[in-house]
């Protein structure tokens, strides 16, 4: 009797299991497997040679600009998360702390209104923002004493401001969930115990909330790395980063297996950064266990 109930207990898990299996083996493990396999092909005329050869990976790592590019897609998605994460905390506390329950609801709602537009409307918005005729020089330009900024496009701040706009919400969000589980209690305790108000803050709210802000930086810090389309409009080609290598090689030079190591390479850079922050962080993610 209980051996026919464990296996219709078991029929219904897989069956509830089975969707989503199937799902992240066809979405997402089948092409980073197809990625993988093609790293390890030689690049034919016009087709891909099934020869297994390590030759696409001795070149990426022998590539001077693939380390200079690599070092700049590091830096600017270091850049961005920065920006982005030191931005939000502040936004994050406001929500957390700054209103009354029956409004928060309403400021999230707020928060998510840049998703109601495609990423590359908002893309293209910040370069009508930046450009030399854009917003910011006609406001300049009707200042007294002000000169236009000129063109602000095509460098890397550009590309840093738009990428911490498009990513603030991913960071804004996990830090709230963070701050929201905070035992408000902790904090009236730590007041009670002559603790200012700033010193409370750096000794029990900001640990606890770590954890939010370790998932925040690594929400916007890895894909932030493999953006395409910010690089290839508000850089315009001249501050290109590793996915615009990637598309060069996979399209443009039609060597799918060199464009699928370098691909390869750069995930296996950001997994050992990522797993390197975490490790740093690991007494923070402690707290909330």
């Amino acid at each position: 009797m209980s051996a026919t109930r464990f296996d219709a207990e078991a029929r219904q898990g897989l069956t509830m299991v089975s969707p989503p299996l199937i799902y992240a083996v066809l979405m997402l493990a089948a092409p980073l497997l197809t990625i993988l396999a093609y790293s390890f092909f030689r690049d034919g005329y016009l087709e891909v040679i099934r020869e297994f050869t390590l030759d696409n990976y001795r070149a990426v790592w022998a590539d001077p600009v693939f380390h200079k590019i690599m070092i700049r897609s590091l830096l600017v998605a270091v850049l961005v998360t920065l920006a982005t994460v030191v931005l939000a905390f502040p936004v994050a506390y406001f929500l957390s702390f700054g209103l009354r329950p029956e409004r928060k609801a309403m400021w999230i709602f707020l928060i998510t209104i840049p998703f109601w537009t495609s990423y590359l409307i908002r893309v293209f918005l910040w370069k009508v923002i930046l450009s030399e005729e854009g917003v910011i020089n006609s406001v300049l330009d009707l200042l007294p004493l002000v000169q236009p900024a000129g063109d602000m496009l095509y460098n890397v701040q550009a590309i840093v401001v738009t990428l911490a706009h498009a990513y603030a919400p991913f960071a804004i969000l996990p830090i709230y969930v963070a701050l929201e589980k905070v035992d408000r209690s902790l904090l009236e305790a730590g007041r009670d115990l002559g603790e200012s108000r700033l010193m409370t803050f750096w000794r029990v709210t900001l640990p606890l909330a770590m954890p939010g802000v370790v998932a925040a930086t690594l929400i916007v810090f890895i894909p932030t790395i493999g953006d395409y389309v910010t690089p290839e409009l508000i850089g315009g080609g001249k501050v290109p980063m590793i996915a615009n290598m990637v598309q060069v090689n996979m399209l443009a030079l039609d060597n799918k297996p060199m464009g699928s190591a370098l691909a390869v390479t750069a995930m296996l850079i950001v997994a050992v950064v990522s797993v390197i922050f975490i490790l740093l962080n690991r007494r923070f993610l402690r707290v909330r266990q």
